[in-house]
């Protein structure tokens, strides 16, 4: 390990520039030579590295996609080329360039943080052996060795003899338990965030061998941060359980606010803005426009979250517009005027009661024998009825002045119904 330190030896003398200025900041607070002074000017140099590697996560966060949005073109290929290793590499590498994704860019932040993390290890080490190292002359190389964190030194280590850590002024079972719990909360840590990510921010519609490489790394990262842990000081190991505390809290806004397309956390998402947009019927701000205007651009190709989102809006009376907005559809619009409510439902079509087969017939009996009974109870005289037969004679054929006897009778002569037989 010293010797991958010392090649990082170029970028000691910035990392130990920076904590000693957190130092003088935290030392006029909490006194020069406490634990607090030196352990939080570790921790303020992971998160001002981290602020530093944003744009790189964001980078990596498009990688990923990118990488999973290839995943059933990769696997076309290797099932076509499963014979041929060289073809298959070469299609490999003209699909990457085809669409400019890098398999690379996922690894970049842990890339670009490695040369930090060495530097830093060179310096707490360089501290436990005596050495002045970057700008820490032996004024702050007598107040770092003097720092406890929970009473264990800052440099030292879960392997280091009763005799190295007496020098410290600690005791090595104080070492070992505070180690011992940096290195669980370390490991269940990143065991966490990779499992959140594989859980939630996976699409589950896609079923290849990447997503079983990262079930793999789930399990493997935990068991390696354990097994490297117990040789880092305590320093390193407060910067490395900083770290990964702050890759968790990063990962659970990325889940939260921009999921991954076609996965559970997506679906939350979309439900969460669903219920929003419909509140206050329109998009809040420009995040929202913009996986509004994603999903109207995809058409067809939208997944079953996706659907269900415009199918939501379409029911709540709004339509997503192409350039992100939300506005009131004006077919529903219209159905609301003609109804009188506000709810947007489109009122029910009221289906008349079916009639059974004796209520049909006694239907047809009544309007049959009605105009009879009308005209035996009329006291009119005898010479209206030519007149009325002639007004029936030369209506038109369909014309509203038909019976009720008519429209429920055949034309021509009716047959008369034979009694039934008993």
């Amino acid at each position: 390990m010293d010797t991958i330190a010392s090649l990082f030896s170029f970028i000691t003398t910035p990392v130990s520039w920076v904590i000693v200025q957190f130092h003088s900041v935290y030392g006029a607070l909490f006194g020069p030579d406490t634990g607090w002074a030196w352990g939080l000017s570790i921790v303020s140099l992971v998160i001002l590295i981290r602020i530093c590697l944003i744009p790189l996560f964001v980078k990596q966060i498009k990688a990923t996609r990118a990488m999973q949005t290839l995943q059933p073109e990769m696997k076309k290929i290797q099932e076509r080329y499963k014979n041929d290793r060289q073809r298959q590499s070469e299609e490999m590498m003209k699909l990457y360039k085809e669409t400019g994704t890098n398999p690379l860019s996922s690894c970049l932040p842990i890339l670009a943080q490695s040369p930090f993390f060495f530097a830093l290890y060179h310096v707490l080490n360089s501290i436990a052996s005596n050495d002045t190292v970057g700008v820490i002359n032996e004024r702050l190389l007598e107040s770092a060795q003097k720092a406890h964190i929970f009473g264990a030194p800052l440099a030292a280590k879960f392997t280091d003899s009763s005799d190295k850590v007496e020098a410290l002024n600690s005791s090595l079972t104080d070492v070992r338990i505070v180690t011992a719990i940096m290195i669980v909360l370390m490991s269940a840590s990143q065991f966490y965030t990779q499992r959140q990510l594989m859980t939630k921010n996976v699409d589950t519609s896609v079923k290849t061998p990447f997503m079983q490489q990262q079930k793999m790394l789930m399990y493997v990262f935990p068991i390696m941060f354990a097994v490297f842990g117990i040789n880092f000081p305590v320093g390193v190991l407060v910067y490395w359980l900083t770290t990964n505390v702050w890759t968790m809290g990063q990962q659970m806004y990325v889940i939260h606010n921009n999921p991954t397309p076609g996965s559970k956390a997506q679906s939350a998402y979309l439900e969460r803005l669903s219920k929003h947009v419909t509140r206050h019927g329109r998009t809040r701000n420009r995040r929202e426009r913009a996986i509004v205007k994603a999903i109207v651009a995809k058409g067809r190709d939208r997944n079953e979250y996706e659907r269900k989102f415009i199918n939501g809006l379409n029911k709540a009376g709004l339509a997503a517009q192409t350039d992100g907005m939300v506005i009131k559809s004006e077919g529903t619009a219209a159905a609301q005027a003609e109804d009188g409510t506000a709810t947007g439902a489109v009122p029910k079509r009221q289906q008349p009661k079916r009639q059974s087969k004796s209520q049909r017939q006694s239907g047809t009996a009544k309007a049959a024998d009605e105009p009879t009974t009308s005209l035996t109870k009329s006291d009119a005289p005898e010479d209206s009825k030519p007149a009325s037969a002639a007004a029936k004679g030369n209506a038109k054929p369909g014309g509203s002045t038909r019976s009720k006897a008519q429209s429920g009778q055949r034309k021509g002569p009716q047959r008369p119904k034979s009694p039934s037989k008993k």
